[in-house]
């Protein structure tokens, strides 16, 4: 006949099965909870990935703020005033200069030299013949709202490469809008309460 089991020694065998699988000389438990092998929430093997899990997720927010769209600076701001062409080359500038633009009805200027600056940067010829053609319809045509204001001869130029598109076919009409908006558009930009406001921001940042 089998020698019975007590009532201690069974408790003793579950107690080890409960426990998990025996240590190596040398090597000490860890300190949690009957159940840590399973993910138990009071496990300090749980809490440190919690931790882990946590500082990840920081670190990709952080990551995310700091690929936000920047704020112009102080002496940014001060630069434009004193170069057209350092305004026209900060994405920040263009924006500011639309807004304005945008009261005074003329906003289509920038939108075409904009456009004509993308055509240039195009090496694909099928991309090239279509964005040529929107630019002549959005800017160009006499039937477009947003027709910019072209001589006769830059018109006539444009006329003659539209059978040949290139990605410079509208660099002299581009010139003249840049040269239109660099003396007539640019003086009462910077006297409009549009700069002067985002001026007196930035400085009021600056005292505070």
């Amino acid at each position: 006949m089998p020698q019975s089991v007590s009532g201690v020694e069974m408790r003793k065998r579950q107690q080890g099965r409960i426990e998990g699988p025996p240590q190596a000389p040398g090597h000490p438990r860890p300190n949690t909870c009957c159940l840590c092998w399973c993910g138990c929430c009071k496990c300090l093997w749980n809490e440190d990935r919690r931790e882990r899990s946590e500082r990840q997720t920081c670190t990709k927010m952080d990551s995310i703020e700091a690929t936000e769209e920047q704020h112009p600076t102080l002496d940014e701001v001060i630069a434009w005033s004193r170069s057209f062409e350092m305004m026209m080359r900060s994405p920040e500038g263009r924006d500011v200069f639309r807004e304005f633009l945008r009261s005074e009805y003329s906003e289509e200027n920038l939108m075409f030299w904009m456009a004509c600056e993308e055509l240039k940067k195009e090496t694909n010829s099928s991309a090239i013949d279509e964005k040529a053609r929107i630019i002549y319809e959005d800017y160009v045509s006499i039937l477009s709202p947003k027709e910019v204001s072209l001589d006769s001869r830059v018109r006539e130029v444009i006329n003659q490469s539209l059978d040949e598109p290139s990605g410079t076919m509208y660099e002299e009409a581009q010139l003249q809008i840049y040269t239109l908006m660099h003396r007539d558009s640019f003086p009462r930009f910077l006297n409009s309460s549009v700069y002067r406001d985002l001026l007196n921001s930035k400085r009021a940042c600056l005292d505070t």
